[in-house]
């Protein structure tokens, strides 16, 4: 099968062709386990877990890789507040970032490496960056020279004068380059640290991904995927560190980034107020709704993502269990949906094929295919079915409707009929009288 992806570093879309065509290397950047996983931390966890299951469904082997970052200054202010160890806090919300994920039908990875099980490894990297004169020692930090590294800037086509200028970069007195970045950091006594050759310390956030991919994938990997706010500097800083390890020319062939996430039109940020967490969704819609609401924009393209969404994507599955009653023939993925996955991904197209599907075992197999239809039609249907409509709003639209029906108005009745079905409300209209009940 021709599966096209569009490659961040080159900046164009391109026909995959895998490093080993009987195993395929993915890794995603994963969680930093300090405080509840927001709707913006899913997006790319459902994306990357569509691109998973494709990739399974052509590729004899995939091993997929997605870090749990358990070390992080974030981390040490929560635990400092509770006067608690961090891994109070990060066993916590690891599990609660799994407990998530599994009501958005996330599959696990096949390794989920944790930071602070990989600090042997971490530091042996590290050593070799500074054994190929690519690091320095100053201050008691050992610090990456971005000026030793000439395709630095490449992934996020920056020239050093904009990178310096951009966000996130640490002005600090003990860097040579304001752009140099931090491998391996002191810590204090009431700080978590690991004893290096260089002292009491902790590692930088970079090095981190880096030596994972290496421990679990290996020196040069297929697809490295994240959101798009890690393109500068945390990516362009992996390629680099783990380039110069292994005094190589690429560290991951394909680079795949999804858009952000804003919130009814607004950007997510907590100066807004406008934060939103997968807990809280899900106390008011099922998962299957909200990973739908994930896959209804494409993954490169910033989501509007709000309530008249959850909604649209609610109505959808509700019509695709009811499909379920149809006639099975075959047992097969419909080409209309693994196509448009094929081409880039392409998630929106995927879902609109899936309701013109007849076939119940290829609807739920196609489906499967985007994390979907995991559910009986009935258990479905009895569990979302409800109507979150008060009886009152019910009486007062019902008698609305009465009065469209009298002045010959029937669309307007027509639409509060399917203004009222949406809400999982029944109309029966016997003997010049309208009465109403909630599906079952």
């Amino acid at each position: 099968m021709n599966f096209k992806i569009y490659n961040t570093l080159t900046k164009e879309k391109e026909l995959f062709q895998p490093l080993d065509d009987q195993s395929i290397k993915m890794y995603v950047c994963g969680p930093t386990v300090y405080s509840y996983a927001h709707i913006g931390n899913a997006r790319p966890a459902v994306i990357f877990d569509t691109l998973y299951r494709l990739l399974k469904n052509i590729y004899p082997e995939v091993i997929y890789v997605r870090n749990i970052t358990d070390v992080d200054d974030k981390i040490n202010e929560a635990a400092k507040k509770l006067n608690k160890p961090i891994s109070y806090i990060t066993e916590k919300y690891t599990d609660i970032y799994h407990e998530d994920m599994r009501s958005l039908s996330v599959l696990s990875p096949n390794h989920e490496p944790r930071v602070t099980d990989n600090i042997a490894q971490i530091i042996s990297m590290i050593q070799r960056i500074l054994d190929n004169k690519k690091a320095y020692i100053n201050d008691n930090h050992i610090l990456f020279d971005i000026t030793s590294f000439d395709q630095y800037g490449k992934l996020s086509n920056r020239d050093m004068d904009e990178m310096l200028s951009g966000a996130r970069v640490e002005v600090a007195e003990y860097k040579k380059t304001p752009g140099d970045f931090v491998l391996w950091k002191p810590s204090n006594d009431d700080e978590p640290g690991w004893d290096s050759p260089w002292g009491f310390g902790r590692p930088g956030w970079h090095i981190e991904c880096s030596s994972m991919v290496e421990t679990y994938l290996g020196k040069e990997i297929d697809i490295h995927g994240g959101g798009q706010d890690l393109i500068f500097p945390h990516h362009e800083n992996e390629i680099a560190q783990s380039c110069s390890a292994h005094n190589s020319k690429r560290y991951a062939k394909y680079w795949m980034h999804n858009g952000y996430l804003n919130m009814e039109g607004e950007k997510m940020s907590k100066s807004l107020g406008n934060i939103i967490t997968v807990k809280e969704l899900l106390e008011k819609y099922d998962g299957e709704v909200i990973r739908l609401a994930l896959l209804s924009t494409h993954y490169r393209k910033p989501i509007n993502f709000g309530e008249s969404l959850l909604e649209q994507s609610k109505n959808i599955l509700n019509k695709l269990y009811k499909n379920l009653n149809n006639q099975s023939y075959e047992d097969v993925v419909s080409k209309d949906v693994i196509n448009p996955l094929l081409d880039d991904l392409n998630t929106p197209l995927a879902i609109s094929s899936l309701l013109k599907i007849k076939c119940s075992k290829t609807l739920i197999k196609s489906a499967n295919l985007l994390g979907l239809l995991n559910r009986t039609q009935e258990e479905w249907l009895s569990s979302n079915n409800k109507s979150t409509m008060s009886e009152n709003d019910i009486e007062l639209l019902i008698q609305e409707r009465d009065r469209a029906r009298k002045s010959k108005d029937f669309a307007k009745a027509d639409e509060i009929r399917d203004q009222l079905d949406q809400n999982n409300v029944i109309l029966e209209d016997i003997d010049g009288k309208t009465i109403w009940r909630v599906k079952k």
